[in-house]
């Protein structure tokens, strides 16, 4: 069950923020199945220490609101590479609020020398938590899984900081699922996401700024071509 009340104020925050990071930005963006998308989220852009820091605010707001509706977790993993500075981030923010995990993230390629492996940081143990920017496809959160059960973990969650609620494409063909609700389902994780397009539709609609919400009918008519419920 994904953990995030549509229109919550976090949501709304995060989408406010991002827009103004210049992560979140509209025109005409090709997606990796093809389509062409009027919003294109860039987690790479978080690239100095105030944006990521407020982003792993964010993401620590949401997970401990999402423990207080049953998700628990014992570390993070970060997925190489993104996810290498997200877990970092967020386990440093946690530890601040209170709440201290250890954390894990891996390689590429594994190293054969001094300790070799491909995992580097804590022992992987207990309930573990994926972190990372978004779900396209679940390839990620599918090679992770693999790595955390191989080391003696049980994967047990993903944190992602947009949900784009939209169908898993193979390029030709449209599921009648989103990526996120194939993690869910079929690989039993639950998902913690700090906003989702549904929020952002909120915040475009809100909007005062007509620079803003002139792109609501362009997301709008995207999302009721390629999402789901």
């Amino acid at each position: 069950m994904s953990t995030n009340v549509n229109h919550d104020a976090l949501a709304q925050d995060f989408v406010k923020f991002a827009v103004e990071a210049g992560v979140l930005r509209f025109g005409e963006f090709k997606t990796k199945a093809g389509r062409l998308s009027p919003y294109f989220f860039n987690a790479g852009l978080f690239d100095d220490g105030a944006k990521l820091g407020r982003l792993a605010e964010f993401y620590a707001r949401r997970l401990l609101a999402a423990q207080q509706q049953g998700l628990e977790f014992d570390m993070l993993f970060g997925p190489a590479y993104k996810g290498i500075t997200l877990a970092a981030a967020v386990s440093v923010e946690l530890a601040r609020m209170g709440r201290n995990v250890p954390f894990v993230y891996n390689r590429k390629e594994a190293k054969d020398h001094g300790e070799g492996g491909v995992l580097v940081g804590a022992k992987v143990a207990g309930r573990v938590l994926i972190i990372d920017d978004v779900i396209s496809a679940g390839t990620s959160v599918r090679e992770s899984i693999a790595m955390i059960k191989a080391a003696g973990g049980t994967p047990h969650a993903v944190t992602i900081a947009l949900d784009r609620q939209e169908k898993a494409s193979d390029g030709v063909n449209d599921a009648p699922w989103s990526a996120v609700q194939f993690v869910e389902n079929e690989l039993g994780l639950r998902i913690a996401s700090i906003a989702t397009l549904t929020d952002l539709l909120q915040y475009l609609q809100s909007n005062a700024d007509p620079a803003l919400s002139s792109h609501f009918a362009r997301v709008a008519a995207y999302r009721e071509r390629y999402g789901v419920s």
